[in-house]
């Protein structure tokens, strides 16, 4: 079992919300989780144009991967979240808390021009040690 311990170097500012790095040691296998969308059954977003729900479902999806892989949410070590409008940061915010608690592992967020289809509005992809 493998110690995930957060960090923020001497004089680096430590936010509240996430932590400025993560440290593994003793981990004998690493996910690398591809970004999760709102995909429905069929390959389409299941929830066009409702921000709230496709960060929901894409945050699901990541569980369920790291789930399926041998893991839990605790594993999470790296998450990127790609929003398609800074906006939506705020919105964000208490979706992402509900599902990682207050303090999550090493978070970066960037907004993008556009995803790969042009109905999803969030991506979320993560690394996890085992």
């Amino acid at each position: 079992m493998p110690t995930i311990e957060p960090y923020a170097a001497k004089g680096v500012y430590d936010p509240p919300i996430y932590a400025q790095a993560i440290k593994a040691s003793g981990a004998e296998t690493i996910l690398f989780i591809a970004g999760q969308v709102d995909y429905d059954e069929k390959g389409g977003c299941a929830h066009p144009g409702d921000f709230k729900a496709q960060a929901r479902a894409a945050l699901a999806a990541l569980k369920a991967q790291i789930e399926a892989g041998g893991g839990t949410i605790a594993n999470i070590v790296k998450v990127n979240t790609y929003l398609t409008d800074i906006r939506y940061r705020a919105d964000y915010g208490p979706v992402r808390e509900a599902f990682f608690g207050p303090k999550m592992p090493a978070h970066t967020l960037v907004a993008v021009a556009a995803l790969a289809q042009p109905e999803f509005l969030i991506e979320i992809e993560a690394v996890a040690v085992l």
